[in-house]
């Protein structure tokens, strides 16, 4: 897949703006009935969205982040946010590169890379990294930013947390990898020198409407949003990972074998 050669520019308003960073995962055409995969047309009205939002003088700044390393991240995705001159973050994991069926390889990788967009890491095998020991930590961590240096022949400094879970032990151990920003998946807008970055997860099912109200000043909607996560992180506490997961994907749709 070749991209026309059309540079990318942030404006300078936008560089100290607060921003809403969005979360997506899969893109297919049509769709699908699992929350995490976004239909390929709603994709592109939710770019022209956040193209638009992003002209105004007032509100949160949408960024797109996505996480994984699917396939039609470089299929789908590149060429619409490309046509937007919309620079995303890939967040990328590592072990699945080049060996699970759908997911990009590493010529894919540096093809997505040369059409401008921004490479993060996302661990090595999408281990919770709350579960991990210490030398486990090592490998989804520090060999994870090592290997995508190697392979892109570029500094990696930003890591999206693995299903979001992180404490205070993680957070220290990402510092230690190399990374300098951290990105979770609470539902909150941040500033650009935040080390810990929430993010807002995109389901299929939202409507431009409702994904469009989340970036007015003092959302209400992001507020509540946030309350609901902090409520759910509560639960997990409770149930512990374990149900919970399983909860996740009876509610979400689940399909095999899909993370």
């Amino acid at each position: 897949m070749a991209f026309e050669v059309k540079p990318i520019v942030e404006k300078p308003a936008q560089q100290t703006a607060r921003s809403l960073h969005v979360l997506y995962h899969e893109l297919r055409r049509g769709g699908s009935t699992y929350s995490y995969v976004v239909g390929t047309e709603a994709f592109e009205r939710h770019v022209a969205l956040y193209a638009r939002l992003r002209e105004r003088a007032a509100g949160l700044l949408p960024e797109i982040t996505f996480d994984d390393g699917h396939r039609s991240n470089l299929e789908f995705a590149a060429p619409i946010l490309h046509a937007r001159g919309i620079v995303a973050r890939f967040f990328i994991t590592v072990g699945w590169t080049g060996t699970k069926p759908g997911y990009m390889d590493w010529a894919e990788l540096r093809e997505l890379q040369a059409a401008g967009q921004s490479i993060g890491a996302h661990g090595w095998s999408h281990t919770l990294l709350t579960h991990c020991a210490e030398s486990d930590l090592q490998k989804e961590l520090r060999q994870a930013r090592l290997v995508l240096e190697d392979k892109l022949g570029t500094s990696i400094t930003t890591m999206s947390l693995p299903g979001g879970r992180y404490n205070r032990r993680v957070l220290a151990a990402c510092a230690n990898a190399g990374y300098t920003q951290v990105y979770s998946s609470i539902p909150k807008a941040a500033d650009a020198q935040e080390t810990l970055i929430g993010r807002l997860n995109i389901r299929g099912d939202m409507r431009e409407e409702w994904i469009a109200g989340l970036f007015e000043p003092h959302s209400a909607v992001l507020a509540k949003l946030e309350r609901t996560y902090r409520i759910k992180a509560a639960a997990k506490t409770l149930v512990g990972d374990t149900v919970y997961e399983k909860l996740w994907a009876l509610v979400n749709r689940k399909e095999q074998d899909a993370e």
